[in-house]
């Protein structure tokens, strides 16, 4: 199998397949962490996680240990969280508050920067081996940040993340604008494995068209508890191409079953309607109607190439996921809220944070069934070797069950595991 022919993209027939060996082959996926983990900004944190100097998470990013660290002077670092001396992790608690890291294996010392600090028996280095940073922990090749989010890229030569987000950067500005005093992570991760490809669950995330046969228990809880008597719930709303391979799921104020920031919903009761719509009302007089209205009453699955998904639907929810090998996947999952808000809205988001996509909620247990069903049905892949992804090829506004928003990932997964640039990633 040709890199070139793991795509069918034929825009004069509408029909966009991709091969079945993209989820199986071992070949393929050191292509993936070569071309796409080791090229691409990905999500290392926010900024709200490291609240206070000395403050660290260590963290794995691309399949590699990191350490995220807050200094002295309140600047963020991301370090290689590997010993210069052996090669040891020097840090093995996933989080905490120190002024120094101490390699259990020969107890060489760092400071929160990464700087050496000491080591025992110091007398048997020669007296320049500190210099030039030669004992240091390595800093990550590029961090950056936007409205909060922070990036790692270990492409020294990669654009800004800035320019990388491109259309993305204003959804994150959505999110980041839902709180009068900014945004922070709800302490707690949601940490789980998927027996399937970590592309799959890419997909899935921002797919419509699922939606109603695999989370059927949960569109007939959501009818009884509200008395709703909905329908065709996710044909509503649009898809959008943002560029570099970054792609939208939205609507504004269309989704019944929705649990946006500031629209109430009768499953929250009427207790909470009078928040929920002062909530409402802030937001419309900070930001005005027009931008109010998208950030308060909007649903949005944002994908961010290759692993990021703020899914802004339910409660506001960070995810990445990485492949371990191609048929086993690690995922981490985050809530994230305004800073300050009351003890009932936070008790609200919680709620519906868990009761949807976290790992036993309504969704998360469906979809992760599904997924691994698919990897099974690759098995087959010899004799049934492609997928289909046509839908709404033929549309000049594809809606949430079409599917734009999966070959817009696609077009750009194929231009960097091929290394070819000239592929084109705009169309239908």
């Amino acid at each position: 199998m040709q890199l070139s022919d793991l795509i069918i993209d034929d825009r004069h027939h509408a029909r966009f397949k991709v091969h079945r060996s993209a989820f199986v082959s071992d070949d393929i996926l050191a292509l993936e962490r070569e071309h796409v983990f080791g090229k691409c900004w990905l999500y290392l944190g926010h900024t709200s996680e490291l609240k206070k100097p000395g403050d660290f998470i260590s963290r794995r990013v691309g399949g590699r240990p990191l350490l995220y660290t807050r200094d002295r002077e309140n600047k963020l670092h991301a370090l290689y969280n590997t010993c210069p001396h052996r090669g040891a992790l020097v840090c093995r608690e996933r989080a905490g508050n120190r002024r120094a890291f101490t390699c259990g294996y020969h107890a060489w010392t760092f400071d929160e920067k990464g700087r050496f600090i000491g080591m025992p028996g110091r007398e048997a280095l020669p007296p320049d081996a500190t210099e030039d940073c030669k004992l240091d922990l390595v800093p990550v090749e590029r961090m950056e940040e936007f409205k909060g989010f922070v990036f790692v890229c270990y492409d020294q030569s990669a654009m800004s993340l800035r320019d990388y987000l491109a259309g993305a950067a204003e959804y994150l500005e959505y999110v980041a604008d839902q709180g009068r005093d900014g945004m922070e992570i709800v302490t707690g991760t949601q940490d789980y494995c998927v027996g399937a490809n970590w592309k799959l669950l890419q997909e899935n995330s921002a797919d419509g068209y699922h939606g109603v046969p695999t989370h059927s228990t949960y569109f007939d809880y959501i009818r009884s508890r509200d008395n709703s008597t909905f329908s065709n719930m996710n044909s509503k709303g649009w898809v959008k191409n943002l560029g570099n391979g970054h792609a939208v799921s939205e609507s504004i104020g269309l989704l019944p079953w929705g649990r946006p920031y500031a629209r109430w919903a009768p499953g929250w009761g009427e207790e909470a309607r009078h928040e929920v719509e002062a909530l409402n009302k802030e937001i419309m007089e900070r930001l005005g109607p027009e931008r109010g209205n998208v950030v308060a009453n909007g649903d949005r699955n944002l994908l961010i190439f290759p692993n990021l998904v703020v899914n802004d639907v339910m409660a506001t929810t960070v995810r990445t996921f990485y492949p371990v090998r191609p048929d086993h996947m690690e995922v981490s999952a985050w809530c994230i809220a305004p800073a300050g808000e009351s003890e009932t809205s936070r008790d609200r988001r919680l709620r519906n944070f868990v009761e949807f996509l976290g790992p036993a909620g309504f969704a998360t247990p469906d979809d992760v069934e599904m997924l691994e069903l698919c990897q099974r049905g690759y098995a087959n892949a010899a004799s049934a070797p492609y997928n289909d992804l046509s839908r709404g090829m033929l549309s000049n506004a594809p809606t949430k069950t079409d599917e734009l928003q999966m070959r817009t990932f696609w077009r750009r997964w194929h231009q960097l595991v091929s290394d070819n640039p000239a592929l084109e990633l705009t169309g239908p």
